[in-house]
């Protein structure tokens, strides 16, 4: 008896199970069924526009079309936003790129200019101007004015610790040479010595040279605005003589070298001031020293545009040459008299015994005197050259260039002065 109610009670639990795995199953394969129609995918939206307008509240034709039947009003479709076109870009004249209007962007507006489209205006960056952010085009080595003679670049730094000048010579361009081809060098002064100058090395056959030499000055912060520097550009002939090319004269004062550190500056070079014609004439001689055998040598060559006195009566014209020492007369000689005339020839050479160690305290003076009948002799004019200390000017660069050229005549007109 208990056998049969045991096989009944399991006929019953497996029957119920049977039938809640059927309804299970049931229910699985319905809301299968339901949510396939519920959310249903729009793969073909009719433009972007329309797609715009399903975020809106549909109308009852719409609804009809996009919500099945069976579908709960109250539910929110499940709407695939449409695909994005690739913007295309036009480039404009002055390089700023913008969207065509053909192509729009999906807005959640309903209105043609949304939020949303002004959004993504906001991603179209304006336009560069490049020159703003271009360095200015040095002109320096292209624009030359008219009868230019050529132009210097140099840069000047002072050192306060060490109260150095430094002067960085760096290049010249467009030198205008005598002859076709051109050998320049550079002599730096610091005015106003002009005993002392630093050379540069001689560049060959170039009218572009490039330097690139560092020259240092010792002087101390309380004279440096009252210096000047002196640049002067020569050319070396075959015969080593040195011809003016210009210069370019740099007063320190007017830059503040102290603060601003390194300058680099360009100037134009300028011809040689031309002095106007000697008003008692002028004498052109060639000086030497040979250090070896400590002795000077002076060559008298000629005279030109003398004013003679009492021409009547003249009989002729002589140069007188003076050594003196520490403004004391060591010894004299003279030329020939040549017939009276205002440009005499004489071509003579003198020699005089002077130690190396004197050049510093002796000098030359040349006269030229005028010889008369029964009167005594008439001096037309003077002219001295020597050291820093009793000339200047173009009488001590003779003097300088004659000893720093041993054995080898340095030869120049000097004008002449009634002056003593």
């Amino acid at each position: 008896m208990s056998e049969q109610v045991a096989a009944v009670a399991g006929g019953v639990i497996g029957g119920i199970l049977l039938l809640l795995l059927l309804g299970i199953a049931v229910y699985l394969f319905w809301k299968n069924v339901y949510l396939k129609a519920t959310y249903e995918e729009f793969t073909n939206p009719a433009s972007p526009v329309q797609a715009s307008v399903h975020l809106q509240e549909p109308d009852v034709a719409q609804s009809s079309s996009i919500y099945p039947p069976n579908a709960r009003t109250r539910s929110v479709p499940f709407i695939v936003p449409p695909q994005f076109h690739r913007q295309a870009w036009t480039d404009m004249i002055n390089g700023e790129q913008i969207q065509e209007d053909s192509d729009l962007y999906v807005t959640p507006d309903s209105g043609p200019r949304s939020s949303f489209h002004s959004l993504a205006g906001a991603y179209l960056v304006g336009s560069i101007n490049p020159e703003l952010y271009r360095f200015p085009e040095d002109k320096s080595e292209t624009d030359f004015p008219e009868g230019n003679i050529g132009r210097l670049w140099f840069s000047v730094e002072y050192e306060q610790e060490s109260e150095r000048l430094v002067v960085s010579l760096i290049k010249a361009r467009k030198l205008q040479p005598p002859s076709s081809s051109c050998n320049p060098l550079v002599k730096i002064y610091l005015l106003p010595d002009e005993r002392r100058y630093l050379q540069s090395k001689t560049k060959r056959k170039n009218l572009n040279p490039q330097f690139d030499e560092n020259f240092v000055f010792q002087v101390s912060s309380n004279a440096l605005y009252q210096r000047t520097l002196k640049f002067c550009v020569y050319h070396v002939d075959k015969q080593k003589k040195h011809i003016l090319l210009g210069q370019v004269i740099f007063p320190l004062k007017n830059e503040s070298l102290t603060s601003e550190g390194k300058v680099i500056i360009w100037r134009d070079l300028e011809a040689d001031v031309l002095e106007l014609p000697s008003q008692h004439g002028d004498l052109q001689f060639s000086l030497s020293y040979n250090n070896y055998l400590g002795r000077l040598t002076v060559v008298v060559l000629r005279a030109k545009g003398l004013k003679l006195q009492n021409e009547r009566h003249a009989v002729g014209v002589f140069v007188k040459v003076s050594l003196m020492n520490h403004n004391q007369f060591i010894k004299s000689k003279r030329t020939m008299a040549v017939l009276a005339s205002s440009d005499p020839l004489y071509n003579e050479t003198f020699s005089f015994k002077v130690d190396q160690l004197e050049l510093d305290t002796a000098s030359l003076s040349l006269s030229i005197l005028q010889e008369a009948e029964g009167d005594e002799n008439c001096l037309l004019g003077r002219i001295v050259v020597g050291p820093f200390m009793y000339t200047r000017g173009k009488e001590l660069e003779h003097w300088n260039e004659m000893i720093s050229k041993p054995k080898e005549l340095v030869k120049r007109w000097h004008a002449l002065s009634l002056s003593t």
